[in-house]
């Protein structure tokens, strides 16, 4: 998959025939958005200024004259006009470009409005390199309802910055907003905090070029720390749900749970808030994944015949400090899932964390088994120097305390695959880069 030129698009523009056309900043809030994709479709996600109906135009770059669209979508005042568009005409490894329009008049694309289906690679070539982006913990400063001093969010330029890595896909790894003390205990205020942080302008280039997957952590699911005693996680649920388009959503519709294929790699999303236990509940069971959510893990994995196996979990999973919200305050269900993973022999596992405002890379070798944990944070949030923490999995030269985000790059062969890690600031400067190489096990 590639890039197209933007200078390209508006070429393009003049030749469809829409009745009229409006001002991108006259009807859209934020995006458009991609979301999930596959082979075969991509879905597109905005939100609307009003209510209206949108429908998504979309057209293979070497096959212009052929205009494609999706059905008609509402943009509803109770969903805070967003809309999730499906275009289910591709085919793979094409590059389109697209165009919204609503109540039958055009929008103008304000930035780069283009896609790419995955590529039908098995069994033809080598898997192809790529790269995608990872992060956590992004505080836009609301000054109104932040708290007094020093404000909390800064650098924005950093999402500017991942945009020009040109990465295809990008995993939002929790705190995706900071929802506020005027926001816990009401439905408007959760959609209003959404809405406030996905409208920033150095996001709107991003938003919508590259897809987009999330899941969530204390301050996306409810106040700081925040479980499953949290009565407001049906308003957060839903908001996710509608501000984020990922492929589903938890199991019988409660929590966030989910998974998606790229390339030759595949993306695990955990739930770490949903069903967990208060951290400092001393009787009965404590869990942070819990049984469920754990076995449906298990399984995936063992399943799964993907290269690398990406567990995207908000709180950290490795680090062996028994503080704040690592997985080691579970410490019996943390020993569980890892025994688990060693016992069932399931290699290439890379748990990709967040939420620590800081970032770090941590390795455990069990059973001829290597698990990996690859904490990214903050991307705009304020960032803490924690690294003599006694984290004694932390890979040496790997902790970095300042607004960053991760480039994963997978390359090379099939049965030879390198996935390269880079962190990065939020003026591009790189910080550190590591490899880990796939590994092989002969079959039993």
């Amino acid at each position: 998959m590639y890039r197209i030129c933007f200078a390209a698009i508006s070429l393009l523009f003049s030749s469809i025939a829409f009745s009229q056309s409006l001002s991108h900043q006259e009807i859209i809030q934020s995006g458009p958005m991609l979301g999930h994709a596959t082979m075969r479709d991509m879905v597109v996600w905005a939100q609307l200024k009003k209510p209206g109906d949108v429908i998504l135009y979309y057209w293979d770059v070497d096959a212009p004259d052929r205009i494609y669209h999706s059905q008609s979508k509402e943009a509803k005042y109770e969903k805070a006009y967003t809309v999730h568009l499906l275009a289910d005409s591709l085919l793979p490894g094409k590059n389109y470009e697209y165009q919204l329009e609503f109540n039958g008049e055009k929008i103008e694309a304000l930035n780069e409005q283009t896609f790419s289906s995955l590529p039908l690679w098995q069994y033809r070539t080598d898997p192809p390199t790529f790269e995608f982006a990872v992060g956590s913990c992004a505080y836009i400063n609301e000054t109104e309802f932040d708290r007094p001093g020093t404000p909390y969010g800064k650098n924005y330029q950093i999402f500017t910055t991942i945009n020009d890595s040109n990465p295809e896909m990008m995993m939002w790894l929790g705190d995706n907003i900071y929802l506020r003390e005027v926001d816990y205990f009401s439905r408007s205020g959760i959609y209003k905090r959404y809405s406030h942080t996905r409208s920033l302008p150095e996001m709107q280039p991003l938003l919508a070029r590259t897809n987009h997957y999330a899941i969530w952590d204390d301050h996306d699911f409810g106040p700081n720390d925040a479980d499953r005693s949290y009565t407001g996680k049906v308003w957060t649920l839903e908001a996710f749900q509608d501000f984020w388009a990922n492929p589903t959503y938890g199991f019988n519709g409660e929590g966030t749970t989910s998974q998606f294929v790229w390339n030759d790699v595949q993306f695990f999303l955990l739930d770490n808030r949903y069903w967990r236990t208060p951290n400092e509940r001393y009787t009965g069971d404590r869990e942070m994944l819990g049984e469920d959510q754990i076995e449906w893990l298990i399984d995936a994995l063992k399943y799964s015949q993907a290269t690398f196996k990406f567990i995207c979990v908000g709180s950290q999973v490795l680090n062996t400090a028994d503080l704040y919200e690592n997985y080691m305050r579970f410490p019996d269900e943390r020993a569980f899932l890892l025994k688990r993973i060693i016992d069932e022999e399931i290699d290439n596992v890379v748990f990709l964390t967040g939420d620590r405002h800081k970032s770090e890379l941590s390795v455990i070798e069990d059973g001829g088994i290597t698990i990996w944990d690859l904490t990214v944070s903050p991307l705009t949030s304020k960032s803490y120097n924690s690294i003599d923490e006694p984290n004694s999995l932390r890979v040496e030269g790997s902790h970095f305390a300042t607004q960053n985000f991760g480039l994963l790059e997978v390359s090379g062969k099939l049965n030879n695959r390198l996935l390269t890690i880079r962190l990065v600031d939020a003026d591009g400067n790189l910080l550190w880069n590591y490899k880990i190489p796939q590994v092989i096990r002969e079959k039993k």
